[in-house]
This record gives C-alpha cells, sequence and structure tokens, in this order.
C-alpha cells in the first residue's frame, strides 16, 4: 500500500461514526420567572419623543426629544454649563479649527458676550481662519488643489500679519492670544468683520484667550516673517495662563470642540499643574463634542481628569448641528 493510501485508510478508520441518538433536552417545567412589572426597565414611555408642533417654543422642542442616550448627555451637559455660571463657576472652551471652518464663530462669539464661555483656548490653525474671516470674510483654502504647486499656505497677508501681531506683542510681553486680540483692536479698518472674531472680541471684553501651537504645524511657520521665539515664547505664555484658569475651575465645565490631539493634551497638563499646587478639581464636568470619536479627547478630557470625581461627557455629532443645540438649549436656560 502506498503511503498516500495508508494515510487515508487511517483517516477513515479513525472518523467518528455518526450518532443517531436523540440529544438529552432541559426539562423547563420548574423554571423560575418574576412578573414583568418588578423588573427594571431602562426604557420608558415617559422618556419618548413627543411630535413637533408647528410654532411651539424652542424650550418645548427640547423638551420633546427622548430623554435618553445621546439626548440625556446632553441636557446633563446642559445643565453642567447652567449650574456652573448660575455660581460664577468658569466655562472652559478648548477649541480646533474645524468649528470656525463649518460657520460657528456667530454662536461661539454670542457664548461669550452671554458671560456663558468665560475662556477659550485653541490651537494655532483657529487663529488663521479667525484672522482671515475678520481680516476678508473668507478662508480654508482648497489644500489638494495647491499643494502640488507649492502655494499651499502662501497667502501674503495672512504670514506676514500673523507673524507680525505675533512678534509684536512677544515684545511687549503677551501671549498669542492677547497679542492677535489685540491688534485687532487697534487697527480696525484691516479687520471689517472683527465682530465674528474670537481673538478681538476676547480683547475686547478681556476674557483669557490662550493660543496653543506645535511649531510647524501651522502654514505661517513657513513663512519668512516667522518668528519662532515670538511663536514658541507667545504660546509659553498663554500655557500658563490657561493652566491658571484651569486650577480655578471647581465646579466649571471644560468643553473640548474638534481637537483631536493639541488641546486634550495641554488640558490634561494643566489639571495636573493644578492639583499639584493644591487645586482639588474633584468636582468638574468636561465634554468632548466631534464627529467622531477619537482616542486623546476621550481619554485626557471625558475619562483622565474626571476619574477622581465630576462627570466625563462625549456628544459626537455634526458641530454644525451640535454646537447650535447645544448653545441654544444653554442660552433658554440661563435666559441670559
Amino acid at each position: 500500500m502506498s503511503c498516500v493510501n495508508l494515510l487515508k485508510s487511517n483517516f477513515l478508520h479513525k472518523r467518528p461514526r455518526h450518532s443517531t441518538a436523540t440529544p438529552p433536552s432541559l426539562n423547563l417545567s420548574r423554571l423560575q420567572t418574576y412578573p414583568l412589572r418588578s423588573r427594571h426597565s431602562k426604557v420608558k414611555v415617559t422618556d419618548f419623543s413627543v411630535p413637533w408642533r408647528r410654532g411651539k417654543p424652542f424650550h418645548r422642542f427640547l423638551d420633546s426629544l427622548p430623554d435618553i442616550l445621546a439626548v440625556k448627555s446632553l441636557k446633563e451637559v446642559v445643565q453642567a454649563i447652567v449650574k456652573a455660571r448660575q455660581r460664577g463657576k468658569p466655562v472652559i472652551l478648548g477649541m480646533g479649527a474645524h468649528p470656525i471652518k463649518v460657520g460657528l464663530n456667530p454662536i461661539l462669539v454670542d457664548l461669550i458676550k452671554r458671560g456663558i464661555v468665560t475662556a477659550v483656548a485653541m490651537n494655532g490653525a483657529v487663529i488663521i481662519h479667525d484672522f482671515e474671516l475678520a481680516y476678508l470674510g473668507h478662508t480654508s483654502e482648497e489644500v489638494d488643489a495647491e499643494i502640488d504647486s507649492g502655494r499651499f499656505g502662501m497667502a501674503e497677508e495672512t504670514g506676514r500679519i500673523l507673524n507680525s501681531a505675533i512678534a509684536e506683542g512677544w515684545d511687549k510681553g503677551m501671549g498669542i492670544g492677547e497679542s492677535m486680540g489685540r491688534y485687532m483692536l487697534r487697527h480696525p479698518r484691516l479687520f471689517p468683520n472683527r465682530r465674528l472674531s474670537l481673538l478681538a472680541t476676547g480683547a475686547k471684553l478681556g476674557i483669557p484667550i490662550t493660543v496653543h501651537v506645535a511649531i510647524g504645524t501651522d502654514i505661517i511657520h513657513m513663512h519668512p516673517s516667522a518668528n519662532g521665539s515670538a511663536i514658541g515664547g507667545g504660546s509659553f505664555i498663554d500655557f500658563r495662563k490657561l493652566a491658571a484658569v484651569v486650577a480655578g475651575m471647581e465646579g466649571g465645565v471644560y468643553l473640548n470642540l474638534g481637537s483631536a490631539v493639541l488641546l486634550p493634551e495641554v488640558y490634561l497638563k494643566a489639571v495636573s499643574l493644578g492639583r499639584n499646587l493644591g487645586r482639588a478639581l474633584k468636582n468638574i464636568t468636561t465634554v468632548n463634542m466631534d464627529f467622531l470619536p477619537h482616542y486623546r479627547p476621550l481619554t485626557n478630557v471625558v475619562k483622565r481628569p474626571t476619574q477622581k470625581g465630576g462627570r466625563g461627557y462625549s456628544l459626537i455629532g455634526h458641530h454644525e448641528i451640535m454646537v447650535p443645540l447645544l448653545a441654544a438649549a444653554v442660552v433658554e436656560q440661563l435666559k441670559a
């Protein structure tokens, strides 16, 4: 017999034979049940949504939403912001550039003017879009169309004016946020749309606007007018300023809006500094708002800062829908 036939023979002999016996079944006659009425249920008809009726006020719309999952979290975040402001506690906004590019500056500026947002921390991209909107009324270039030719990031006024304002402020001992805001106020004719500027609004009202930069990440760093000492030094001043604000946020709220890496890292260090210097920061609320869940915001904003106390929330959804909804709900509650 060949080796192949021998293997086949052994395989066939070792195969288990199919059983024709009926498999045993469970006797369910003694199964223990309980009345449905006695069971805890996560979903109740009292939590359900209510169909909308034309002409009703906004607070009725909020009340009509189902009090389940994300809506429940949204309502809790609204209440946290309302309570913080009623008690004079800070509401800090940390943000990337995307909220500006989806048209939210008017809403964010309004929250600042109403005294709901008390401090803003932003990455370096935010000041570029904020500047271009205030200066010319449009922003956000087509990167795919410009990168191959080397034109990406080379708008002359953006690089020259921003770098000049940062350097001027640095010479006077100011951080980037204050430098840019005051520059806009000093040159009103250059910035006809400054009413839409977070930087100008912050400088005008005297609230902390801080800018946190990673060298090389922003288009103005490519320009010959860029001053590394001023950019780095101004950002360092702003970090210390933000750390002081965060250290005093007991009972307050921190919202991370559209920053996937930089601001969550900065915020975590600011929290650590405050606690090291004796601020407990046990009763804080942190919120991450983005259209995708990212590791750092969920870890460094929602989870880690609140594991000692407080609550962390993640509200996933498009900024252009979620931010106006949140803002309107807070304004409605505060009657600000």
